[in-house]
């Protein structure tokens, strides 16, 4: 009796764990996206232009992809409780002191706090949901589409808020909530301190000095082409649908038809969730980079409603295969410092945003959005030779732990 309630209690911490990674996965996008929103009205308080303003945001997202890597170091080394603490607080003060903040430069100083405690996230979060959920494919998956709620709900509520009750509403709310949050996590989630010495120091799958470099290094090609790929596609996913789909459909459906696109992302993410629990993560890895590749060529030839499915395709398969990827890192990762490896992929990932933007102006400059999508199916193409290479290195070490050893 006694070891089935505490197995029991263990599922509901666990659960309970997993439930508050979600919720911070969505807050975490939406709190960076309450300021390109509000900044629209800030036009008419401080009397700037909208390229003025919208640079100020640029605090926040450096900060976001820099203090990654001091996150993911920390949550190894001292605590990941606290740092998840320390996210929902740190954001909620930040975003209090940005509704509090008196002219430009308080805003700029409160973007840029926002931005860094925002870091926490992703390297501590996804080490922590892989521990609480055993790397289980759904799990991740459901994770992701948390995420991608709170990119799409971001607009619509700080806009609403900013118009019924004045743009500082639209940071003091989400403030509340992050702080009243943060409070309740660190009451209902018991001290993590003593379990750094006691994390596994091995990963599933051990491997040579040789190989693990050799792993990491493909890990770090795909980090980049992954994160340029996706930046290239969702920023400028909506010019593109402006420029190349709207002669074929009426203006009104313009804007709805981006997100319509963005919305086969969650749908991807849901679907290998589940089908990564009966294939091998590294099989479906392949198939989906091969798609992703395969539909950004489509794009960077089509025009009219093609375009529209190979979008679709694109969207899809740049967002299906993060779920593998962190399964994938998982079991070649050992827990005692997953959050450091997560800190400098994601932080990959994060300052590929800056670059996608530098390619997007270029290319499109140069030769429209025919060049910014075929150059783009060339980084696809990358991706896609360097998760093959990926599989191939997985195979030939999972086939040698599963041959018979020589009897001594």
């Amino acid at each position: 009796m006694t070891t089935c309630t505490s197995q029991t209690a263990d599922d509901r911490a666990r659960q309970r764990s997993i439930a508050f990674l979600n919720w911070a996965h969505a807050l975490d996008h939406f709190v960076l996206l309450i300021y390109p929103t509000v900044v629209i009205g800030l036009q008419v308080v401080y009397g700037h232009s909208y390229s003025e303003l919208i640079a100020l945001s640029s605090a926040a997202f450096v900060a976001f992809g820099v203090f990654s890597l001091p996150a993911g170091w920390l949550a190894d080394r001292w605590s990941r409780r606290n740092m998840m603490a320390a996210f929902y607080i740190g954001c909620g003060l930040s975003l209090a002191g940005a509704g509090f903040a008196p002219n430009l430069t308080g805003l700029a100083i409160a973007m840029f706090a926002l931005g860094m405690f925002a870091s926490i996230y992703h390297p501590v979060g996804m080490a922590m949901l892989i521990e609480a959920s055993n790397a289980r494919g759904r799990t991740l998956a459901f994770n992701g589409v948390c995420g991608n709620l709170g990119v799409s709900l971001a607009a619509g509520i700080s806009a609403a808020l900013a118009t019924w009750f004045g743009w500082r509403a639209a940071f003091f709310a989400p403030a509340a909530i992050l702080v009243a949050t943060g409070v309740f996590y660190l009451w209902v989630t018991p001290d993590d301190r003593h379990h750094v010495n006691t994390r596994q120091t091995k990963p599933a799958v051990p491997l040579t000095p040789r190989l693990a470099v050799m792993l990491f290094g493909l890990f770090i090609v795909i980090a980049l082409s992954a994160g340029l790929t996706f930046n290239v596609l969702t920023i400028a996913l909506p010019k593109i649908v402006d420029e190349r789909l709207s002669a074929d459909l009426p203006l009104i459906l313009v804007g709805s038809i981006a997100t319509a696109v963005l919305v086969c992302g969650a749908l991807a993410q849901l679907t290998v969730g589940r089908v990564v629990e009966r294939v091998p993560p590294h099989v479906i890895f392949a198939a989906v980079t091969g798609i992703g590749f395969l539909g950004n060529l489509w794009a960077a030839y089509s025009t009219g409603l093609a375009l529209l499915v190979a979008l679709a395709i694109a969207i899809a398969a740049i967002y299906g295969q993060v779920t593998v990827n962190d399964m994938i890192m998982a079991r070649y990762t050992a827990d005692a410092w997953r959050g450091r490896v997560y800190a400098v992929r994601y932080f990959l990932l994060f300052i590929s945003a800056g670059a996608a933007i530098g390619m997007i102006s270029l290319l499109h400059e140069s030769g429209g959005f025919a060049l910014v999508l075929g150059v783009n199916a060339l980084i696809a193409l990358l991706l896609f030779i360097a998760t093959l290479a990926l599989v191939a290195m997985i195979i030939n070490v999972e086939g040698k732990l599963s041959a018979p050893q020589p009897a001594e």
